[in-house]
């Protein structure tokens, strides 16, 4: 997305209902830190092991694997809310009022059906490798250290149905301001020029003064 972008809160149901919703979204977006902080302490590791002692770190590449679900999707409800994920804009930016918000409520729409169908698929991936009749509740695990799989399938699920909510809230952001005419609703990113965004990090830098 070009620039940032800043969401509005007031006293509506839908900005309450974001308000819940983000502590869930910025833990899922700090697990997803965590692994990654993590995996860099390992692979000095395993480099050090192999170096210093010609025996590199039992389970690497498993440890990998089993984190990579967090790493790649875990925060992407929270960067969906601020409206900082991906996006090419080159259009949408020049549009404005009720053109605008009808084509972000299209666009989020049309996201949301992607997801529901992929967290439709990913929840049955991951009840095809969970059985509790088996050791570990895993009907499948990693070659090398048989670290079980499903923790690491049932992220994925998680994470689009947290995605998902985001996208119902959003395209509900999306549909009032469009019927009312709004001109900054809450509940859905807005795009932020550079002079307000040199605003906002002025006041963040005078705060930590």
């Amino acid at each position: 997305m070009a620039g940032s972008a800043a969401v509005l809160e007031d006293s509506s149901l839908l900005s309450r209902l974001d308000r819940a919703l983000l502590p869930l979204e910025r833990f899922c977006a700090l697990l997803s830190g965590l692994a990654i902080f993590s995996l860099m302490f390992l692979a000095a590791y395993s480099v050090i092991t192999r170096k210093f002692f010609g025996s590199p770190m039992m389970g690497y590449v498993d440890l990998i694997e089993s984190a990579m679900p967090i790493i790649a999707i875990m925060g992407v409800a929270y960067v969906q809310r601020d409206g900082t994920h991906i996006r090419m804009d080159m259009l949408v930016s020049k549009l404005s009022g009720r053109t605008l918000w009808l084509f972000e409520l299209i666009s989020v729409l049309m996201i949301l059906l992607l997801m529901a169908a992929l967290t439709w698929g990913a929840w049955d991936h991951f009840m095809r490798s969970f059985d509790c009749s088996r050791p570990w509740c895993s009907k499948d695990s990693t070659t090398d250290i048989y670290l079980p799989l499903w923790p690491s399938k049932f992220v994925v699920p998680f994470a689009f149905f947290v995605l998902c909510l985001r996208l119902i809230l959003q395209a509900w952001g999306y549909g009032r301001a469009l019927v009312y005419g709004l001109e900054n609703p809450a509940g859905v990113p807005l795009t932020l020029t550079v002079a307000e965004q040199a605003a906002i990090e002025a006041r963040i830098l005078e705060g930590a003064d």
